[in-house]
């Protein structure tokens, strides 16, 4: 894994759940401006998976393939499910279900980096 992008992609990710936290405790509904964050965030987690997939096809592999790549997969697919989930309940717990998968992302990328380095 490269630690720069490692720690954007976390770092975008708990900003995110900040921004989601500070609306669910003001119990306001998730705004286009932050599924754009989640877009963001996507990106940076596609581009870390591109990367993750140049570098084992060059001949650095992690530790444990496929928890890695299991990994990967999930932290795809979280955004995307949280932003659709979040863009039909118009609630507080639009924002709730937000911060649950940006953190779950930033966890994500603890592991990520535990899986690759072991």
């Amino acid at each position: 894994m490269t630690p720069p992008l490692l720690y954007a992609v976390a770092a975008a990710a708990l900003l995110l759940a900040g921004w989601s936290g500070w609306f669910a405790v003001r119990d306001r509904a998730v705004v286009l401006r932050q599924l754009w964050g989640a877009a963001v965030v996507e990106g940076l987690m596609l581009l870390q998976a591109v990367v993750a997939g140049v570098r084992q096809a060059t001949g650095a592999e992690p530790a444990e393939p496929l928890v890695f790549w299991g990994y990967v997969v999930t932290q795809l697919v979280l955004l995307p499910a949280a932003a659709l989930w979040a863009f039909a309940e118009r609630s507080r717990w639009s924002s709730v279900v937000l911060v649950v998968a940006a953190v779950a992302v930033a966890f994500l990328q603890l592991r990520l980096n535990q899986t690759w380095g072991s």
